[in-house]
């Protein structure tokens, strides 16, 4: 993977110069053809699909386009796109900055039509959506126009190339565009960055799986409604993993900022691994103390005197003494039970008194 590349002055390679992130040794399926759905919400900005790679399975893997929120208002969306130098392909990685830098010359459609952007424009912090060229639903979004101008394909993409190079696209960067590729640069949002770590968990989403004909190929939003080309709903995502399990985290690959992420997330997790196991060892050191104890307290019950030993609680007493009739019956009864003990009790002590009376003999 290629993280960074010096920045070559000559227009010809300017294109393929700037911000590559990842190679290929083979070119990237022909772009899907499909049906843009309607923004979702006031402020969305449509991100385009695009191919994606994954260094361990050796695969492209389609990433639905996507109506998402841009980071900041007045910014704009340069897509990603492939571009061919020095045999391989690189992935250039997509931008949001103040004006629409080059992305290859691809056309993306719906906006995109190879130079700038034509779906909308920013009128102070609002954006206003040309509905001659994006689909918006207009009970929700009311901000729009219609310029068709700028119209270079209405509904659907009619130029399948979907790189830069021979065998492609071979379009040059203008002016303006290699202007705004020298501008301040946001990097895709954590929204745009889980949609492609979602697609890359999808093995229906790869190449190898699909011939380059992805059932899902656009979204109304990142974690929202999947739609099929013809751009009916397409079924749930399948509970499935990307074709090598083992590199599940390849998702997000295709931008060099997030090698950190990964990184951190790695270590968040094991940080997390590591606080659990000492909390079992504490639990363990814990058990182990009580049961230490609980011997303690049954040695010190075994040595101490009989008189000690806390003796059960008789429920019959503790319900006599919350049940006032039975008070009363055991109350009645009493007399008589003394009025028995009375003669035993005199019969025991009378041959004791008789023997206390009796005079003693003298002796002789």
């Amino acid at each position: 993977m290629i993280a960074a590349i010096v920045v070559i002055t000559s227009k010809t390679h300017a294109q393929i110069s700037i911000g590559i992130s990842i190679t290929a040794n083979i070119a990237p399926p022909a772009l899907p053809v499909y049906v843009q759905p309607a923004c979702p919400t006031d402020g969305y900005m449509w991100v385009p699909g695009y191919w994606a790679y994954d260094n361990d399975s050796e695969d492209y893997y389609w990433v639905p386009g996507v109506w998402v929120a841009p980071p900041n208002p007045g910014l704009l969306w340069t897509p990603a796109y492939w571009g061919y130098e020095g045999g391989v392909y690189g992935f250039h990685t997509g931008y949001w900055g103040p004006h629409v830098g080059f992305y290859g010359g691809i056309n993306y459609g719906y906006g995109y039509g190879g130079h700038g952007y034509g779906g909308g424009e920013w009128a102070g912090n609002s954006f206003r959506y040309n509905t001659a060229v994006v689909n918006v639903n207009t009970t929700v979004v009311h901000n729009t126009y219609v310029d068709r101008t700028v119209i270079v394909n209405n509904t659907t993409v009619n130029n399948h190339n979907s790189f830069n190079g021979p065998g492609g696209v071979t379009a040059q960067p203008r002016p303006e565009e290699v202007a705004a590729m020298h501008e301040q640069h946001v990097q895709p949002t954590s929204q745009q960055v889980s949609h492609e770590h979602t697609a890359s968990q999808d093995k229906s989403q790869f190449a190898k799986a699909n011939n380059g004909k992805p059932a899902a190929v656009a979204m109304n939003r990142v974690g929202g409604s999947r739609f099929t080309s013809e751009g009916t709903k397409a079924a749930p995502r399948a509970n499935n993993s990307a074709p090598n399990n083992n590199n599940a985290n390849n998702a997000g690959r295709n931008n060099p900022n997030n090698a950190n992420a990964d990184a951190n997330k790695n270590s968040a997790d094991n940080g997390g691994r590591s606080r659990n196991n000492a909390a079992n060892a504490d639990a363990n050191q814990n058990n182990a103390d009580n049961a230490n104890k609980s011997r303690n307290n049954v040695n010190n019950a075994a040595k101490a005197p009989a008189a000690n030993v806390n003796r059960p609680v008789n429920n019959n007493t503790a319900l006599r003494a919350n049940n006032p009739v039975a008070n009363r019956n055991n109350n009645a009864r009493r007399p008589q039970q003394q009025q028995r003990r009375a003669p035993n009790q005199q019969q025991r002590r009378a041959p004791n008194q008789q023997r206390a009376n009796k005079p003693e003999k003298k002796q002789q």
